[in-house]
């Protein structure tokens, strides 16, 4: 069983993965990423675009599967910090590995943190930014 911190909940997963998507904002293009909670970390494992634009480029090594831009994931983060600003039309959604899903972040707000429970304590070190 993994724990992830969405704000200030926790949610308890049976699988230690979970997948953020989201409509970009200016492009009106659907993004999609897998995560995995790995020693206290985060580690992105696949990031897939339907289609490219302002920002939206496929990432390196990206193949082309059912009119979706897949590559591998390159970064470890302790946590993900996502901007609220609620102008964007949508927030996130976040899918367990269970296939559980939730929207998160649509209302406008403070940036919404996501982390490994034992990594979520502020003294976290670093973050990785995602803004649509």
């Amino acid at each position: 069983m993994s724990c992830l911190m969405v704000g200030a909940a926790s949610l308890m997963l049976a699988a230690p993965t979970f997948e953020l998507s989201w409509t970009h904002s200016v492009e009106r293009v659907a993004w999609q990423e897998e995560w995995r909670i790995d020693e206290g970390m985060l580690t992105l494992t696949t990031a897939r675009v339907r289609g490219s634009g302002a920002g939206m480029e496929p990432g390196e090594g990206a193949t082309l599967r059912n009119g979706w831009w897949e590559w591998p994931g390159a970064v470890t983060v302790p946590t993900l910090t996502l901007a609220a600003s609620g102008a964007t039309g949508g927030g996130w959604t976040l899918c367990t590995g269970e296939g559980e899903c939730r929207e998160i972040g649509a209302e406008p707000g403070a940036p919404l943190r996501i982390a490994p429970c034992d990594s979520a304590s502020p003294a976290a070190q670093g973050s990785g930014i995602l803004q649509k």
